[in-house]
């Protein structure tokens, strides 16, 4: 049986999909990630905050939000030679992607916006898959972005079109699909998911999902977070995320865009190693490690840590390459 990529999903459908038994439900993802992806490798990536703290934004999840009263420290933005530094050392450590972070709401055209491309360049120069997440963005400046050699641009919708507002104020959903309109047009790969653990609800979750899967294109790169606690945040006091409920998410989302790369991104710390595998089993391929041992400014395993459990699980680091248009 050969798997099509669809893009004309319903809500209905996926539910359907998510609501398997859970055996039943990984044993199809692991399917179909077999027939689109080497089930063995998984692609290492590197997440640095260029600019920490001091977000104008709202959003209930985020420690960097100047609302809140947490113990992270605001960061002006990076020397560009700093950035090339660490962008070298992720290489170093195996990674093939690195993404460049700013607290910002929306990008600017200033002197900042200027030595971001710097950076872009410089880290493209040593064969990198280059990404940021800058906060909104016009066309003109995803095309400025592409011109300096971004492969991708990372705007999370985050949860679905009716929840968004009980988590974020300051911005509404449509402007998340916006600026993913923008990349688009300018010739850059999105990376785009969500996170659970807002207080959302199944249905929320299958409804982000619909909206991923049925774009006119997939997210080349679609991240699944489980909420990341911090302490002075609206959401601090959330439950910690099931596990089985990052497996059920990770599997849908393999099973309706199978042609994505699908990010086990943050909660991971809280994973056990078992934990881990099952959602590489599901449909898993990729994740975010680094020498700080941070996600921004969240914990994260190190990547000496991560290596060994790739190694234990007989799984190998992706190699160098663009990933292959598949969505």
């Amino acid at each position: 049986m050969t798997t099509t990529i669809r893009h004309d999903w319903t809500k209905a459908e996926i539910q359907d999909i998510y609501n398997l038994p859970l055996m039943e439900l990984v044993y199809r993802a692991a399917t179909v990630h077999r027939e689109f992806h080497a089930a063995d490798k998984v692609q290492v990536c590197t997440l640095l905050s260029i600019k920490t703290g001091g977000c104008p934004e709202d959003c209930s999840y985020c420690g960097q939000a100047a609302r809140y009263h947490t113990d992270i420290k605001v960061q002006a933005l990076l020397a560009t030679e700093t950035v090339i530094e660490h962008a070298q050392k992720a290489k170093d450590n195996g990674s093939t992607r690195f993404c460049m972070a700013a607290a910002w709401r929306e990008v600017r055209d200033n002197r900042d916006f200027d030595r971001v491309i710097d950076m872009v360049k410089g880290v493209n120069e040593l064969g990198m898959e280059v990404c940021c997440t800058l906060g909104l963005l016009t066309e003109e400046q995803a095309i400025r972005l592409q011109e300096a050699g971004l492969h991708a641009y990372n705007h999370n919708i985050d949860t679905s079109s009716d929840y968004y507002n009980e988590i974020i104020s300051t911005r509404n959903f449509d402007n998340r699909l916006n600026t993913i309109n923008n990349v688009r047009k300018a010739g850059i790969t999105v990376c785009s998911g969500g996170i659970i653990g807002l207080g959302e609800t199944h249905e929320d979750r299958i409804s982000m999902l619909h909206t991923l899967a049925t774009m006119p294109k997939h997210p080349e790169s679609v991240p699944v977070n489980a909420l990341a606690r911090v302490k002075g945040t609206p959401l601090e006091n959330n439950p910690k995320v099931d596990n089985w409920d990052m497996v059920r998410m990770i599997a849908t989302a393999r099973i309706v865009m199978p042609g994505s790369v699908v990010r086990l991104s943050a909660g991971r710390i809280e994973m056990t190693e078992a934990e881990q595998a099952w959602c590489f089993m599901a449909g898993a391929n990729s994740i975010f490690t680094g020498e700080r041992q941070t996600l921004l400014v969240t914990p994260n395993p190190g990547v000496s840590e991560d290596m060994q459990m790739l190694q234990t699980l007989g799984l190998k680091p992706m190699e160098n390459k663009k990933e292959v248009n598949l969505c």
